[in-house]
């Protein structure tokens, strides 16, 4: 998972590098050449792009440092966290979901994937397999039980074998 992420994270800054070294000067330059900077849109657009792009680099830069300081040796074995793997059983609406706790800028719901940062990714931070968990959702209080819990820790000794 982690592999996972900071080849993520380099393919977006190198798109975002590529875009803010190459295709953003060509873009400013266009622009200057329609004259007059005040009233121009083309210019404008351009350098408020730039802005953004260098931010975004500086996010991903401090998330790859962020990500090399992870030690999954530390992390325990037996209870939900960064990475691992969960299946809930929704003791309400009787629905067992399966998904991953991720880090909150790489959430994907359609791929299975919950934020830690999110209200469920919150309320099982800590919770082992088997044990029953209430979480106040913005629908109200529910209750889960873990049924199955694969942490990061585990996944990455599978992957070692």
């Amino acid at each position: 998972m982690l592999d996972e992420i900071r080849e993520k994270l380099g393919k977006e800054i190198e798109e975002l590098v590529n875009e803010l070294n190459v295709l953003l000067p060509g873009r400013i330059e266009k622009a200057v050449e329609l004259g007059d900077l005040r009233e121009n849109a083309e210019y404008k657009s351009a350098l408020e792009r730039q802005q953004f792009v260098q931010l975004r680099l500086g996010q991903l830069t401090q998330r790859l440092s962020e990500l090399s300081k992870i030690n999954v040796d530390a992390m325990p074995v037996d209870r939900v966290g960064f990475g691992s793997r969960v299946e809930i059983h929704d003791l309400a609406m009787d629905e067992v979901t399966h998904f991953t706790i991720v880090a909150g800028d790489f959430m994907d719901l359609d791929g299975g994937q919950v934020s830690m940062a999110s209200p469920i990714g919150r309320g099982l931070l800590g919770a082992r397999k088997g044990e029953e968990v209430t979480i106040e959702l913005p629908v109200g209080e529910r209750r889960f039980k873990v049924l199955n819990l694969v942490t990061l820790p585990q996944q990455m000794e599978v992957g070692k074998g």
